[in-house]
């Protein structure tokens, strides 16, 4: 009987360990794997910029990655502002902003009254870094730029430029007033459209990403200058940095990143944050994204809102220049 009885216990042991084991591997209703359906890459530019081949490229990766399609939505239009609405009013997990960021710390100095509440976004992962190349109009009888700068001297009001970013909109703006050049800024809705007017010779400058620019310089239809990066582009060694040129003022690193709702759960934006690391880790992917004229800067949410905290200083000193007050 008492033998009987210590097999029944040890039974009913082992029963609630094996029942133990089985909860604790198993997902708890709260905490779904994420994630559990498609997600939306909404990318603010439009479909051929440097921003939008990257994002295809890294969600093609991430799709094998999370078991679920990863698709690309361009939203261009309105400096980005149409995209960010598009991904706060989801209120969805499983759609992401993918953009560079220099519009979204811009909009303050743009807009006396935000059109959307940038708390409603969180930063969750650095991506890269666009390349950005000054280029000017093969119709100029110039091929530095410092000859540029010069041209602007000697015929003051007579030239404009376009840039691809609200951000560069405010610097450039700023550095030309410092040096009290007369330039015209002329904008446009997309970062296809300046290239055609520019080898026309109806804009004489653009500041934009290589992948928009290259084609356009590689058949003659328009001059890269410099690139306005902190280094050289890998893949175009032989040409300057605008501070190698002589205008370190004119320095700006066209960072890019994904932003997610601002009630994102934690550990879905670890998940996010360490899955394009790793897609980002890949040697091809590096060095696609350096052909494209991309340089692979992969962070975390930290590192990612800590490169923001730099560029909207930046910023701040050159919307102070023009005497700008940030928009609320």
């Amino acid at each position: 009987m008492k033998v009987q009885l210590r097999s029944i216990v040890a039974m009913a042991a082992l029963g609630l360990t094996i029942q133990a084991t089985a909860m604790a591997a198993a997902p708890s209703a709260s905490a779904q794997p994420w994630p559990t359906r498609p997600v939306r890459f909404i990318v603010s530019l439009g479909a051929g910029s440097g921003v939008d081949i990257a994002a295809r490229l890294i969600a093609d990766r991430l799709s094998a990655r999370w078991a679920q399609p990863v698709l690309v939505e361009n939203r261009p239009g309105g400096d980005a502002i149409m995209a960010i609405n598009a991904v706060i009013g989801a209120h969805d997990d499983h759609i992401l902003l993918y953009t560079p960021t220099s519009s979204l710390t811009a909009h303050p100095y743009q807009h006396a009254k935000m059109p959307y509440d940038p708390q409603a976004l969180t930063p969750l992962a650095r991506v890269t870094t666009t390349v950005l190349g000054f280029v000017i109009s093969p119709t100029l009888k110039v091929h530095t730029l410092a000859d540029f700068i010069a041209l602007i001297r000697a015929q003051p009001g007579e030239l404009n430029y376009s840039t691809g970013t609200g951000m560069t909109d405010v610097l450039y703006d700023a550095f030309f007033k410092r040096e009290n050049l007369q330039i015209a800024r002329v904008g446009y809705r997309d970062v296809i459209s300046p290239m055609t007017d520019l080898a026309e010779g109806r804009i004489h400058a653009y500041i934009a990403g290589l992948p928009v620019t290259l084609p356009h310089v590689q058949a003659g239809r328009a001059k890269l200058v410099a690139v306005t990066n902190t280094a050289r582009a890998a893949s175009h060694p032989d040409v300057p940095t605008v501070a190698e040129a002589g205008f370190p003022a004119l320095t700006f690193d066209g960072l890019v990143g994904v932003y997610g709702p601002s009630d994102i759960q934690a550990q879905t934006r670890e998940r996010i944050a360490a899955d394009l690391r790793a897609v980002l880790s890949e040697p091809e992917i590096v060095a696609r994204l350096n052909r494209m004229g991309a340089v692979v800067t992969p962070g975390g949410g930290a590192d990612f809102a800590a490169s923001l905290v730099d560029q909207r200083d930046k910023l701040a000193e050159a919307a102070k220049l023009l005497g700008i007050s940030a928009g609320k």
